[in-house]
């Protein structure tokens, strides 16, 4: 193949990727039409006619820095961008997660993004994320209170294990995962959202997380089949929820396991799930959180 017919292949490949980014049910409106003139004589802030999305994905005292955790971002990112439906700021700086963030200094910040201009939260925290009492006031708040939403994947249900109010909002607690193999994933909500577009049951390889201290109040949407996986000493959650929604207080919140691995973000079923629950945690669309029995098997 010659160097030009190579570069043109490439280039077709990319624009059949981009174009297969899931759309909005409007298209992108116009990204700004205005600003506003910011009090003593701070830069101007732009008057937005898009949902904002706080990507927020501070990892430093993870036991591993996972290498999906950019990829991911980016995802997400895009998938706001191509489809008009929301802008997304993304940030590893855990300072900005406050309705008035400051500089290292101590002095407020200016401008940028920060929980007063945002709709929703993408979290990919691990571990021990460093925010102090009162950004966790403020955090439980913009959800419970604000009615805002809150997405979260993977490495998320090990943050702030400390934090008791934190597993209320999320849903459950990180209780290690016995297994990083192919797995059968049960479709538990044909009528939700982010779940709708994936059939009865499915194959998928990834590390999933095994959760514990699960909320009563939380509808599963996803789960693995255990009775296809070998035996394991650590499994303790038969039901083993792999993806599920709530409400917290006013607010939606979304979580799911998935994903370890980079190229499942690559995943076009994955992508959409996301990408739906964002919309869904945004209030653009609708589903029933109502908490109900695991299906039998015989009616997957």
């Amino acid at each position: 193949m010659t160097k030009s017919r190579a570069t043109l292949v490439l280039l077709a490949a990319l624009a059949i990727s981009w174009n297969s980014v899931p759309r909005a049910d409007q298209g992108p409106p116009a990204r700004q039409v205005g600003a506003r003139q910011g009090p003593r004589g701070e830069r101007p802030q732009r008057q937005r006619t898009r949902k904002v999305v706080l990507a927020w994905a501070d990892t430093r005292n993870g036991q591993a820095q996972h290498e999906f955790t950019s990829h991911a971002l980016s995802v997400i990112e895009r998938l706001g961008y191509e489809s008009g439906a929301y802008d997304t700021f993304i940030r590893t700086d855990s300072n900005i997660v406050a309705k008035q963030p400051k500089k290292t200094t101590g002095e407020p910040a200016s401008g940028g993004p920060s929980l007063a201009m945002a709709d929703a939260i993408f979290f990919l925290g691990h571990r021990d994320v460093p925010i102090d009492d009162a950004q966790k006031k403020e955090l439980l708040a913009f959800v419970r209170d604000e009615g805002k939403g809150f997405v979260a994947a993977h490495t998320a249900l090990t943050a702030f294990d400390s934090w008791p109010e934190f597993g209320e909002l999320i849903g459950g607690r990180y209780d290690g995962h016995p297994y990083h193999a192919p797995g059968t994933v049960v479709n538990e909500a044909a009528d939700f959202p982010a779940t709708r577009h994936f059939p009865a049951t499915f194959t998928i390889n990834d590390e999933f997380y095994q959760a514990k201290a699960f909320s009563p109040n939380a509808r599963v949407l996803l789960r693995l089949d255990v009775s296809k996986m070998p035996p394991h000493a650590e499994l303790r959650n038969q039901g083993y929820p792999l993806a599920w929604a709530k409400n917290f207080g006013k607010g939606r919140v979304f979580y799911s396991s998935f994903a370890h691995d980079a190229s499942t973000w690559d995943n076009r079923d994955i992508a959409q799930m996301y990408f739906e629950a964002i919309k869904w945690a945004l209030g653009m669309t609708d589903g029933d959180v109502t908490p109900r029995p695991a299906k039998p098997a015989s009616q997957h």
